[in-house]
């Protein structure tokens, strides 16, 4: 058996993933990192000018030096600095463009997981991933690698011209730096626990948030009268949160704590040396222009060394964020197109949908299939009614047609050719659906219906819309196709969404058409409105339709009764009642309820 990857290895392979991150913006990298080079080396040549000054000029007293040398000096630091600016300017745009790369891909990414992903993961979480864990990396991209790279830079050409002005006191300040590593390692290593440990009660919190303070969760908290339960929930988890930040700036006050009291002792251990080098043994190398240019130097080096180490901390704690984005990024599609997927093209499809021997289980370990073994086939221009008990498969049997879900075993075909040959972008323009939940987007009525068909005309909605029975009610509105629905199209009725839902797929105008319940929440009014409408839209069509009122699909070509995910009877409205099964028992059922009279 082979051994499991290191720890040690998997963070390598992470730092190459990251800096990957970088490949596609390498010409401005190099060209950043040049700026970078010239900026560090120019950084030197203050102190030796100082030194000159010091030594020459003032000890010297030759005023001609001194003022040489400072404007020397000054001209080198205000080309330093805007060169710093430079590079500083550049670093921040690469990294928002590597922002603006992982949100898109995660975005895209996301976009194409199967629906089976969407209802195992709470939006909450999914929303820490692609806002907060990206977020939290911003500082990483944008800014940190480039600054370390300059911080490395600045270490090294500042230890060389150390070594170069004094050996002695050079090896007495590197003497200090494996302490500074030690407590960098250290400090980063807890600092990544307790990075993951945020972000994982954050996603806890964005969920909790996202569920009860959405229009639906104040709905039911306000009309379950569970307030108190849910506010003891919140502080919970709001308190919880709370320690994490604390954990994280505690250790962060500490490492800077620790890190301000070496680099304010080293100073003093130097002059120590040079003053018992100068002193005891009469060493008059060591001149004041000299000491003062080196601690200078010292200076030059411990702040980017400070720099460096604190990067670490944040690299090692950001490692926890990336770890997260990659395993979203490189979590699998488990419905995309083959290899030479074909491409529907919509003047030649027909609308023959055959289902054969269909069977699935949204859990692999379930005893019983929510499909068993379905076949059936709709023709061209048939209407075909899913009906049966809640929880019988008829939802689920719809969802294969524009593959939301891909059968375990069996198959579905259009025109004969499995779906899973047909390109997804193309199966998604022939299958249109109304399902249970009308979903509106909050932004405008014209905007939710162009989600459909993005070039639509004006005329071509006013259509659609007189089509649904929705222009009149539209049009008496304050702003018309312009007015905001609200959050989740709380500003409508569920009959006007109903509509509007419909009046969306009108325009899509698609072969295939499935209504979930599309008339459930519909005055009778306007579902004989609606009703109209669609027998004309669906002529020409195929359309599957659930319908909770049997009274709305008593002219379907063919019904399928399902129990228990299989079909235990089909045939027409007739051919079913004479049949005295299962479905002249519902309708039976329902319309002796509609018959009854309702208590006052």
């Amino acid at each position: 058996m082979s051994e499991a990857p290191s720890k040690s290895s998997l963070d390598r392979a992470l730092f190459r993933r990251i800096i990957s991150l970088f490949a596609p913006h390498r010409r401005q990298v190099i060209l950043t990192l040049l700026v970078v080079v010239v900026a560090v080396v120019l950084g030197i040549v203050p102190a030796y000018l100082i030194q000159t000054i010091i030594d020459q000029g003032i000890q010297g007293r030759d005023l001609g030096v001194v003022i040489q040398y400072s404007i020397a000096t000054l001209i080198v630091v205000l080309l330093a600095a805007a060169l710093t600016l430079l590079y500083g300017y550049w670093s921040v745009v690469i990294g928002q463009k590597i922002m603006c790369d992982i949100r898109g891909s995660l975005y895209a990414h996301l976009q194409q997981m199967s629906l089976r992903f969407f209802t195992a993961t709470r939006t909450g979480e999914i929303q820490t991933r692609l806002i907060s864990d990206v977020a939290g990396i911003q500082n990483v991209v944008s800014s940190t690698i480039t600054e370390q790279l300059s911080n490395l830079a600045i270490v090294v050409s500042t230890l060389i011209a150390m070594t170069i002005m004094d050996w002695r006191l050079t090896l007495l300040s590197v003497g200090m730096v494996p302490l500074f590593l030690v407590i960098g390692k250290g400090v980063g290593e807890y600092a990544r626990k307790v990075r993951t440990g945020i972000q994982e009660q954050t996603g806890e919190l964005n969920s909790m948030m996202q569920e009860t303070l959405s229009v639906s969760g104040i709905l039911l908290t306000k009309t379950a009268g569970n307030g108190d339960v849910l506010l003891q929930r919140f502080d919970k988890e709001n308190l919880e949160l709370a320690k994490w930040q604390i954990r994280g700036q505690v250790v962060m006050y500490l490492f800077f704590g620790m890190i301000r009291l070496i680099t304010q002792v080293s100073p003093a251990v130097v002059y120590w040396l040079a003053g018992w080098l100068l002193i005891s043994q009469g060493d008059t190398s060591i001149t004041v222009g000299k000491l003062v240019a080196f601690t200078g130097l010292q200076i030059r080096m411990f702040f980017p060394m400070t720099g460096l180490l604190s990067a670490q901390v944040e690299i090692m704690s950001s490692f926890a964020l990336f770890e997260r984005i990659f395993q979203y990024l490189d979590l699998p599609h488990d419905i995309i197109d083959k290899p030479g997927a074909r491409a529907l093209v919509q003047s030649e499809i027909s609308g023959r949908v055959e289902f054969r021997n269909v069977t699935f289980a949204y859990d692999a370990d379930a005893e019983t299939p929510t499909v068993q073994g379905v076949s059936f086939v709709a023709e061209p221009g048939q209407l075909v009614a899913l009906v049966g008990p809640s929880g019988a498969g008829k939802t689920t049997l719809t969802y294969f047609i524009p593959r939301l879900y891909d059968p375990d075993g069996g198959e579905v075909l259009l025109d004969g050719t499995d779906l899973r040959d047909l390109s997804l972008r193309s199966l998604s323009e022939t299958v249109g659906a109304v399902t249970q939940e009308t979903y509106l987007m909050h932004t405008t009525i014209r905007e939710n219906l162009r989600i459909a068909k993005p070039d639509a005309s004006d005329a071509e909605l006013e259509q659609a819309c007189r089509l649904a029975a929705i222009h009149d009610h539209i049009a008496g509105l304050p702003e018309g196709y312009d007015t905001v629905v609200g959050e989740r199209g709380y500003k409508l009725s569920g009959g006007e969404k109903q509509r509007l839902a419909i009046a969306r797929v009108l325009l899509k105008n698609p072969k295939v058409l499935i209504l979930d319940e599309a008339t459930s929440a519909l005055d009778t009014q306007s579902e004989r409105l609606i009703q109209a409408s669609l027998a004309g839209l669906m002529a020409g069509r195929t359309t599957f339709a659930i319908a909770h009122r049997l009274s709305t699909i008593l002219a379907a070509d063919q019904i399928l009764v399902l129990q228990k995910g299989q079909v235990v009877e089909r045939g027409t409205h007739k051919e079913l009642i004479e049949l005295g099964g299962l479905y002249a028992r519902l309708v039976r059922e329902q319309f002796t309820q509609e018959e009854e009279p309702s208590e006052a």
